[in-house]
């Protein structure tokens, strides 16, 4: 369902003119407890808000300049309760994410029963050009998709997105538990 769509996130998000929405439906993705931020995380690693440097990567940089130019960036997460250690992972380090101009808010899965929502994780940009995110059961990446010429699946990721994003807990008041 492709077409003439750049190949890559970052050239999907470069040519982004007026939102990029991104929904995640799982507790948990591809989860290294050896080696890498979750490991770091684990063994007590915190970010410290007064210290951008430590912290600021590409992807944080990549956001506040989408943001700069006027693309609003939104995810919405659903999340079981009380969360994974993953989600509790990923919560204890949005500040960063909310630092660079994305907005995030969550859902606990319980209030998410009656939205029809796609299988599959996505961004959606300008509320046509899909980038579905495909993985395996233990949270491993299968993969990316994009499709610049399914109308009907655009409207379903946006429908989707908006009812999560209405009823979803803004980061700044939101607890896990």
């Amino acid at each position: 369902m492709s077409s003439n769509v750049p190949a890559t996130f970052t050239d999907l998000l470069a040519r982004c003119t007026h939102s990029a929405v991104h929904l995640e439906l799982r507790d948990s993705y591809a989860v290294d407890y050896e080696h890498g931020p979750f490991a770091d995380w684990r063994a007590g690693h915190r970010h410290q808000p007064d210290d951008r440097a430590s912290w600021w990567r590409p992807w944080l940089d990549m956001v506040q300049e989408t943001v700069n130019r006027g693309v609003a960036m939104r995810r919405a997460r659903i999340v079981s309760e009380p969360v994974s250690e993953y989600t509790q992972f990923l919560y204890d380090g949005t500040f960063t994410n909310v630092a660079a101009g994305e907005e995030i808010r969550w859902l606990p899965r319980r209030r998410a029963s009656d939205i029809a929502l796609p299988g599959n994780d996505f961004w959606l940009f300008d509320g046509r050009i899909i980038h579905w995110n495909h993985f395996a059961g233990d949270g491993s990446s299968l993969g990316s998709e994009v499709w610049d010429d399914a109308p009907e699946a655009a409207e379903l990721c946006a429908d989707a997105f908006e009812a999560v994003w209405a009823r979803a807990i803004p980061h700044s008041t939101y607890r896990v538990n």
